[in-house]
């Protein structure tokens, strides 16, 4: 094994364990850390969204050399029924900004890009090692972990928990429940390869300009979840998620529910002619703040997904993971440059800094979507969509109708379903929820 002391571990070569590890290493400290694939990212062969503002907090000048794909330029969310959509679109060129925003990437290249940044940084990373169980002095604190190797015990001052949404470290070590079906989804993708000029002409996009969908509606089968397509240089990525508990109650397969989003007409067209060359599953949290486990304790900080930290209602997790990661860090080394304790109390400061980030005042804003959307499953992603549409289709057709009467056909085909004061209901509650 490695030297066996180090001023910090982190456990978890993602997103957020990557932010931790480099913030430590580039000042100055002894880090460790440590990941159970064969090398950063090689769990994830999914895209995803970068959110440039986390990121250049940390790396200013990372679009240097970042593996990055596109930058989107266009927002699409669409409702779906069994035929057809309704939906918003918001485009600009202002998104062909000199730094831009926003940017869809491929998690095996970025993570283990971003693995390199930590390395150059000074750090020590170790794969392949998985971490069996936390240590812990005769008081209870954590003083280091017990990793799979030869000579596997490594103590540090402190231990950073990055292990991800189904990390077991944590759990075993009684720092969090075990995952509840109703507070983590369950996330199917693939990746279809298709020539750069076919995305950029079936798109309407130019250069490294890229379209994000976030689809929701009948296609989750009256599930609580959302489906989504990003473009890359050359694939998209396209996927769909549920909540645990959802697919255990209707019995749905995950791969199912994919082939059905994207036979959908509004999606078929998009992915005509692909070659499928990757497919994932991982879980996701979405619980929001009311799922947030203890943060610190004696020894130890959770941070990115395994602190459940996703706003599911933006749907945004990268930049809450890397805020995290390196809130954590920027709190273990203050107190290391004034030779505090690694305590309880100490640590404390983590989520007292926390509270000045975007983080929690935003995931406490949006706490009660979650049991919302969950508790009005079957109108949100099935009658509604089908409901809109319909209304769509009656007014939109010209034949021989006199408007009038069309208001009419609408206004009762919504109380025919007795939905028309549920929606408006549904309006206000969901208005409440989100102030």
């Amino acid at each position: 094994m490695v030297e066996q002391r180090f001023d910090a571990i982190v456990v978890g070569a993602g997103p957020s364990g990557n932010a931790a590890a480099y913030t430590l290493a580039k000042e100055g400290l002894n880090v460790l850390q440590l990941e159970r694939g064969e090398y950063a990212g090689s769990k994830n062969v999914q895209g995803a969204i970068l959110y440039s503002d986390a990121l250049e907090k940390l790396i200013p000048n990372f679009r240097e050399d970042a593996p990055l794909e596109r930058h989107v330029i266009e927002q699409r969310l669409w409702m779906l029924d069994d035929a057809s959509y309704t939906g918003m679109h918001y485009r600009s060129e202002e998104f062909n900004e000199e730094k831009p925003n926003r940017y869809t990437i491929i998690r095996a290249q970025f993570d283990k890009w971003f693995s390199q940044k930590v390395r150059d940084a000074g750090a020590t990373v170790l794969y392949e090692t998985t971490v069996k169980e936390l240590i812990r002095n005769t008081a209870g604190k954590v003083i280091g972990v017990q990793t799979d190797r030869e000579d596997g015990a490594v103590m540090a001052d402190v231990v950073i928990l990055a292990e991800g949404v189904n990390g077991l470290v944590g759990q075993r070590s009684g720092l969090r429940d075990e995952l509840k079906p109703d507070t983590v989804a369950l996330a199917v993708k693939e990746m279809h390869f298709l020539p750069r000029d076919v995305i950029e002409s079936r798109f309407n996009l130019k250069g490294d300009e890229g379209v994000v969908i976030e689809a929701m509606g009948s296609v989750t089968l009256g599930m609580t979840g959302t489906a989504f397509l990003y473009t890359n240089e050359e694939s998209i990525s396209v996927g769909i998620g549920c909540l645990v508990s959802d697919f255990t109650e209707k019995r749905e397969a995950p791969y199912e529910l994919l082939e059905r989003f994207k036979s959908h007409p509004a999606i078929a067209p998009l992915l005509a002619g692909s070659e499928v060359k990757e497919y994932a599953a991982h879980l996701i949290p979405e619980g929001g703040y009311n799922a947030i486990p203890s943060l610190f304790g004696d020894g130890w900080l959770m941070v990115g997904d395994a602190g459940h930290f996703v706003n599911a209602v933006h749907r945004e997790g990268s930049n809450l993971a890397m805020t995290t990661g390196r809130v954590a860090a920027e709190t273990v080394v203050r107190l290391h440059r004034m030779r505090k304790e690694m305590t309880k109390t100490n640590l404390a400061e983590y989520q007292d800094r926390l509270e000045k980030t975007f983080v929690l005042k935003d995931m406490r804003k949006y706490r009660k979507i979650p049991a919302f959307l969950h508790g009005n499953k079957e109108t949100l992603f099935g009658l509604y969509p089908r409901l809109l549409s319909k209304a769509a289709q009656t007014w939109f057709r010209v034949d021989g109708l006199d408007k009038k009467a069309k208001e009419k056909a609408i206004v009762s085909s919504f109380r025919q379903a007795r939905t028309l004061r549920g929606m408006i209901g549904d309006a206000f509650k969901l208005a409440r929820a989100w102030r």
